[in-house]
C-alpha cells in the first residue's frame, strides 16, 4: 500500500471499531471542512429556547447525542421542539418558570452539560418535582459541584453519595440570591447558579479564579435577562424576574470539533486544510494559543461576528512543532482539547507539560489516564502526572489496537494520533464519536482522499 492512507469503519455485532491503515510514506491531508456546530451554544440555544416566550429558530445547531438528550428533557417538560435533523429547528418555548412536571425519569445521556444547566432550571421550578438521570458514565461524574450552591440557595436535591451522583431527585423551590465563589472555573457550575437565578427576586452573582467560556452569557443577553459582567473581578450577575423573548440564533462551527482537525493538518506533512466557519470566542481559543505556542501554522481567514459570536475561517499547514507548558489560567479555555492536544505534543521536539488539568479525572473518561496508556501503547512516552500530563516527542508512533472508553473526545484523538503512526490502528467504540461528531469518518475519509 504505497504513500497511502485507507480507512475503514467495521461495525460488528458486539462492538464498533475505527481502523485506519497507514503506509510508511503516509500522504497529506488536503480540503475545506465544515465542521459540527457548537455543542455548548447547540445545548443553551435549545434550553433559553424552551424557557422564553414566542418562537426561537435554530440555524446549525449540533446533531450530535447530547443535544439530542437536551430537546428530549424539554419536550418532556413542555416545550415543542421541531425534528432536529433540519436546517432550521423551531422551538416554541413555554415560557420562564412554565415547565411542567414531567410523568417519566429526564434522561440527560452521556451529556454532563445537559444534566448541570439543567439542575438550575429544574430546582427554581416551584412546587414541581423532577428526576434525573444519565447514561453509566454520566451517572458516576460529579454532580455536587452545582448540586451545593443550589442547596445554598434553597434547593431541595437528594441523590447517590451524599447528593453527589446521579440519579438525582429534584422538589422545586422558590429560591433566594447568592453570591457564589466558585472554586473551579466552570462554565458548567456558573450557568447553572445564572439559569437558577432568572427565577430568583434580586441578584444572583458568580465569581470564579479564572473566566470560563462565555456562552451563557452572551445568550441569555440576547434573550432579553439583565446580565451584568465585571471581567477584573471574575465575576457574573444575573438579575431574576425578567422575560425571555425568543430569538433567531445562528450556531458557529465548534473549535473543539475543529481542534483535530487544527492537529491532523500540523502534524502530517505536507498538509494543508481549512475550517470553515469556526467560532473563535475569546474564552474558547486557548487551544489556538496553545498550538501556535507549539509552533504551529495557523491563520485566521474572514474574522466576521454571526449572532454575537465571533467567527473565522482556521487555516493550518503541516509544521515542525515543540514542545511547550499549558496550564493556569489557560486550562478553561482550552480544556476539552487538552486530549488532542496531547497527540500534537508527541509529535513535538522536547517535553510538552499539561498542568492544573485535574478536572479531566472527572470527564467521560479519566482523560489523564486514559490518553496516557493508549498514547504509549502506540509507542508514544506520556508520563502521568496528578493534575495532567508529561509528553516527551519525538518517538515514532505505531499502530496498534486501542479503546476509546466510551469517550468521544478519546475516540477522536486517537484516530488523528493513528494518521501518522505507521501501520493499523483499531480503535475500538469509535462510535463515540458520534456525540459530538456524527460525521467525524466521513470527513476523516474526505480529508485523505
Amino acid at each position: 500500500m504505497a504513500n497511502s492512507t485507507t480507512i475503514a469503519l467495521n461495525v460488528q455485532t458486539s462492538q464498533h471499531e475505527l481502523v485506519i491503515e497507514r503506509s510508511t510514506e503516509g500522504s497529506p491531508l488536503r480540503g475545506r471542512l465544515q465542521i459540527p456546530g457548537d455543542k455548548s451554544i447547540s445545548h443553551r440555544a435549545l434550553m433559553l429556547g424552551a424557557l422564553a416566550e414566542g418562537e426561537t429558530i435554530i440555524r446549525g445547531l449540533l446533531l450530535g447525542e447530547d443535544p439530542r438528550s437536551t430537546a428530549s428533557c424539554f419536550r418532556a417538560m413542555g416545550a415543542d421542539i421541531s425534528d432536529l435533523n433540519t436546517e432550521e429547528v423551531r422551538v416554541r418555548g413555554i415560557g420562564l418558570g412554565q415547565l411542567i412536571e414531567p410523568m417519566e425519569v429526564l434522561n440527560a445521556g452521556n451529556s454532563g452539560t445537559t444534566l448541570r444547566l439543567m439542575l438550575g432550571i429544574l430546582a427554581s421550578h416551584p412546587d414541581r418535582f423532577f428526576t434525573v438521570t444519565g447514561d453509566e458514565s454520566l451517572r458516576s461524574r460529579p454532580m455536587s459541584r452545582v448540586v451545593k450552591p443550589l442547596q445554598h440557595m434553597g434547593a431541595d436535591i437528594w441523590g447517590r453519595q451524599q447528593n453527589s451522583l446521579a440519579p438525582l431527585a429534584i422538589q422545586g423551590r422558590a429560591l433566594t440570591p447568592i453570591h457564589y465563589q466558585s472554586p473551579i472555573a466552570s462554565a458548567q457550575v456558573k450557568s447553572c447558579i445564572l439559569l437558577a437565578g432568572l427565577m430568583v427576586d434580586g441578584q444572583t452573582t458568580v465569581t470564579e479564579p479564572a473566566i470560563s467560556r462565555d456562552h451563557s452569557e452572551r445568550m441569555l443577553r440576547a434573550f432579553g435577562a439583565q446580565v451584568s459582567v465585571d471581567p477584573d473581578a471574575k465575576s457574573v450577575t444575573v438579575t431574576g424576574g425578567t422575560t425571555l423573548r425568543g430569538q433567531t440564533v445562528v450556531v458557529p462551527g465548534d473549535i473543539s470539533s475543529a481542534a483535530f482537525w487544527l492537529v491532523a493538518g500540523a502534524i502530517v506533512p505536507g498538509s494543508d486544510l481549512t475550517i470553515v466557519n469556526v467560532g473563535v470566542n475569546p474564552t474558547r481559543t486557548g487551544v489556538l494559543e496553545a498550538l501556535e505556542a507549539m509552533g504551529a501554522d495557523i491563520t485566521l481567514e474572514n474574522p466576521r461576528d454571526v449572532a454575537g459570536e465571533p467567527v473565522a475561517d482556521l487555516r493550518v499547514r503541516h509544521s515542525h512543532l515543540k514542545a511547550c507548558r499549558i496550564g493556569g489560567d489557560l486550562i478553561p479555555r482550552l480544556i476539552d482539547e487538552i486530549p488532542v492536544l496531547a497527540v500534537a505534543a508527541a509529535f513535538a521536539a522536547g517535553t510538552t507539560v499539561i498542568e492544573d488539568a485535574a478536572e479531566l479525572r472527572v470527564k467521560e473518561s479519566d482523560r489523564i489516564a486514559v490518553m496516557a496508556t493508549q498514547l504509549n501503547l502506540m509507542g508514544a512516552k506520556v508520563t502521568e502526572r496528578a493534575d495532567g500530563l508529561e509528553i516527551t516527542g519525538g518517538y515514532p508512533l505505531v499502530g496498534t489496537d486501542v479503546d476509546s472508553y466510551t469517550d468521544h473526545r478519546i475516540a477522536m484523538s486517537l484516530a488523528i494520533a493513528a494518521l501518522n503512526a505507521s501501520g493499523k490502528t483499531t480503535i475500538h467504540r469509535a462510535e463515540a464519536a458520534a456525540i459530538s461528531y456524527p460525521d467525524f469518518t466521513t470527513t476523516l475519509q474526505q480529508v485523505i482522499a
